[in-house]
């Protein structure tokens, strides 16, 4: 009987007239679907609003999670620019966040160059990405434009583009160049030299080096067609001059790089002071100070010197001269080379210091009716010369003056009991000396080195303040990061359970078995009905021999309890 209703009960089956009343309706359809169908109203669209809600939730926490990570979009923008971007960009549905005082746009990261595409599709910035005209000048030609008009515009892009340039500096924040361009002529000699000047904005708590500045120098000066270093001058936004000037002397001495050498040259000598008393003293045992003078300025001289001609051989002939004349006697024609010349006196001879001396031999006076004869002889000597030439690098130290300060001497005895002592006169001696040989002591030049000895006074140092765990600013920091997405996630968590999962819960738990007494009046073609199954014997404690007493009765004597079953089926008394 039970192998024969387990076997029938699964097989869908007609509707079966019974005689004398309606047909018997099959079993509703167990699937999802169906019981989606028999569920409230209220139900399914709570169901439905709930799951709508998740998505939006999961939408919102995934663009939270991509737009956590701002990055600039257009740096440095001005602000007809900024205006126009910010227009697009709340078209879009673009979060965006303004960054150094409004003058940069951050946008998510994700889609910075999808933005910039865009934009740039759309014309914008208008100025470039750091708010200055570049080359974009020259891509529309100006019908009618002069030709001042035109070396104007050039002019333009090329400090548009310069001031582009210095700001992809990581020091520089903004930038301004100047170029004065002379108009050439003709003329080589009316010729006048390019200039510039650079005007810097550095970040807040950034300095630029030398090497710095003379790259900026060089940048500027290596775009424009006869501009030289020394055309070039850079200026930070207090005024400062950072670079030469156009001295014709050379000059390089500026107050920034001069006050910068001279703290290069006192952390020097400070540096050596401590590396060689730390060691002998102690870390925190000594302090030390260094004051230099420095001389900037340019210094160039120029000494001619003579020296005497030292002994016989010491004469150098450098030029020698003579001069024969004669006539023939009983001539009165005067001879020699007319003019005022030839009537001068004989010259007295002369010779210089250590040499021969000149001479004038066989001169006789014309006279009638005598011969003349002359003979003239002319040397000439130098003396030794020297030409120096001496220029003065500036730079150089004038004086240096260096005040240490050290420590008393400090003792442990063997029962940690700690005493100080004063260092003698002979060790502060010693330690003159040897600050002295590390900075290059020059007395000469007026150098100073002052050591003494004093017990240093050590103050405790203030208890650090026990700020809560709930006060920490790593923790106030992870709080603010992940509150937004708790917050989400606890959304979806009510959504889920309390609109999606009572839907669940219905659609995916399974039917009710059907009752034995309602699967026999389908088998069963008669028109009486069967009762309904009494409810399951519940076990109590004590009935486990009897049920094992009834299963050897139906193992020994099946034809009694089939027909006890009979019975029961039927509705007979036992």
């Amino acid at each position: 009987m039970d192998n024969a209703v387990a076997t029938i009960a699964p097989t869908p089956l007609k509707p079966i007239p019974a005689p004398g009343g309606p047909a018997v309706q099959p079993a509703a359809p167990s699937g999802a679907l169906s019981r989606w169908q028999q569920m409230p109203l209220r139900m399914q669209l709570a169901a439905l609003a709930g799951v709508a809600a998740l998505i939006a939730v999961l939408v919102v926490m995934f663009s939270g999670a991509r737009d956590s990570d701002y990055r600039p979009l257009f740096p440095n923008l001005s602000e007809k620019d900024g205006g126009a971007v910010i227009d697009k960009l709340t078209q879009l549905s673009v979060p965006y966040k303004f960054a150094d005082g409004g003058s940069t746009i951050m946008v998510p990261s994700g889609r910075v160059h999808e933005l910039r595409m865009k934009l740039a599709a759309q014309g914008l910035p208008s100025t470039g990405a750091g708010g200055t005209i570049g080359y974009e000048l020259l891509d529309k030609n100006t019908f009618g434009q002069t030709q001042g008009q035109e070396r104007m515009r050039i002019q333009r892009a090329i400090e548009g583009e310069l001031t582009t340039t210095i700001e992809s500096l990581e020091q520089v924040k903004s930038a301004r160049v100047h170029l004065a361009l002379p108009q050439t002529n003709g003329f080589f000699r009316e010729q006048q030299k390019p200039s510039a000047s650079v005007v810097l904005t550095l970040q807040p708590g950034h300095t630029l080096d030398r090497n710095q500045i003379a790259g900026i120098v060089r940048l500027v000066s290596g775009s424009v067609p006869d501009l030289t270093p020394k055309g070039v001058n850079v200026v930070d936004s207090s005024g400062a001059l950072l670079s030469g000037g156009n001295d014709d002397d050379g000059g390089q001495g500026l107050d920034s790089q001069q006050l910068q050498y001279r703290r290069e040259v006192e952390a020097g000598n400070q540096r050596r002071i401590l590396d060689l008393l730390e060691p002998v003293l102690g870390r925190d045992n000594v302090r030390a100070s260094v004051s230099a003078d420095i001389d900037f300025s340019q210094v160039m001289q120029t000494a001619e010197a003579y020296h005497p001609n030292q002994g016989a051989s010491a004469p150098a002939a450098v030029r020698e001269q003579r001069t024969e004349q004669s006539v023939q006697p009983g001539s009165a024609t005067p001879s020699g080379v007319p003019g005022a010349m030839s009537n001068q006196p004989p010259v007295p001879a002369s010779a210089p210091i250590n040499g021969a001396p000149q001479t004038l031999q066989g001169t006789q006076v014309p006279g009638a009716g005598g011969g003349a004869e002359r003979r003239d002889s002319a040397t000439r000597y130098e003396v030794d010369k020297t030409v120096t030439v001496t220029r003065q690098v500036p730079g150089s130290v004038r004086r240096l003056s260096a005040a240490v300060v050290v420590n008393n001497r400090t003792t442990t005895d063997a029962k940690g009991k700690t005493t100080t002592t004063p260092l003698t006169a002979k060790e502060i001696e010693q330690l003159t000396a040897l600050v002295q040989q590390g900075i290059g002591f020059n007395a000469e030049r007026g150098d100073v080195v002052k050591v003494i000895n004093a017990p240093f006074r050590v103050e405790a140092a203030p208890a650090a303040e026990d700020v809560p765990l709930w006060k920490q600013p790593w923790l106030i920091d992870l709080i603010k990061t992940i509150a937004a997405p708790l917050a989400l996630a606890l959304v979806a968590l009510v959504i889920v359970s309390k609109m999606i999962r009572p839907a669940l819960t219905v659609m995916l738990t399974p039917p009710p078995a059907p009752e034995p007494g309602s699967q026999l009046n389908e088998a069963v073609d008669d028109a009486v009905a069967l009762p309904p199954p009494e409810p399951p014997m519940i076990m109590v404690p004590g009935q486990g021999d009897k049920v094992d007493a009834v299963r050897a009765l139906a193992k020994s004597n099946p034809a009694a309890v089939a027909h006890i079953l009979r019975g029961w089926v039927n509705g007979e008394s036992a």
